[in-house]
């Protein structure tokens, strides 16, 4: 026996969040308490704030338990998918007529518009002409009308898709969408910038918000939504007025 086991021969419980159930609660716990006060910060109801759970690689057991812990906890909830390959799982009959709302939030290829036109209520990342035609045609197919984010790229860099952060360009983008007269754009995504800089990083969010509502100054009233904010950045994004925060890791911890 080594010196420091001869002294302490009991060790005290552990702090640590036991695996499972009681580490998700916790983890989940931390989030919520992190949204609330940056929420108290900016003078805003926290639970006006939609925490999407950002599902990519997880499965319906773990998505299942968010989803009661969130509603357990009075929350507005989303459940939000990144990749179309990884749809099929929210079939599963833990998550399957729920009624919480489905979103589509990674990157879109025009060859799997119709698998996400028919998984999600609402699609995040509508950052090109070509992916308003695609979801516009799958809706006129569906006779079923679908709310769309329109990304924009306010950070610049060139890893990332969406619109250029610019009033014009975007005006164009809303009206090629509203012109569908199947597609319904109700708000602004974008991704923040990828640094450890705060003020980049308040700079990209901040701006997504000054776009949506210069935007509605000229008329487009039902831009509501700011989608902002992830595990590393939601406190600053809640803080410039996000409306849709998307969590991952944060809350389910590292991916598999």
């Amino acid at each position: 026996m080594d010196v420091m086991s001869a002294q302490n021969p009991a060790s005290p419980p552990s702090t640590e969040p036991a695996s499972g159930a009681d580490a998700l609660a916790a983890r989940l716990d931390e989030v919520l308490a992190r949204i609330d006060a940056a929420a108290e910060r900016a003078g805003r109801d926290p639970r006006e704030i939609t925490v999407l759970l950002a599902t990519k690689l997880r499965t319906p057991e773990q998505i299942a338990g968010a989803i009661t812990l969130l509603r357990e906890r009075e929350r507005t909830i989303a459940v939000g998918e990144n990749r179309a390959q990884e749809i099929a799982k929210h079939a599963d009959p833990l998550l399957a007529g729920n009624g919480v709302p489905r979103h589509f939030i990674g990157r879109l290829q025009t060859n799997k518009a119709r698998d996400v036109f028919a998984f999600a209520e609402l699609v995040h990342s509508v950052d090109r002409d070509d992916i308003i035609d695609a979801l516009a045609r799958r809706a006129a197919l569906a006779e079923q009308p679908r709310d769309v984010l329109i990304q924009v790229n306010t950070s610049g860099e060139e890893s990332k898709g969406g619109y250029a952060p610019d009033a014009d360009v975007l005006e164009a983008a809303v009206r090629r969408v509203s012109d569908t007269g199947m597609l319904r754009p109700v708000g602004l995504m974008t991704i923040g910038a990828n640094t450890t800089d705060e003020t980049e990083v308040r700079a990209s969010l901040g701006s997504l918000r000054r776009l949506r509502d210069e935007l509605r100054e000229r008329g487009h009233e039902d831009l509501r939504e700011l989608s902002m904010g992830m595990s590393g950045d939601l406190e600053i994004a809640v803080e410039e007025g996000a409306t849709i925060v998307r969590v991952g890791s944060a809350i389910f911890g590292a991916r598999p």
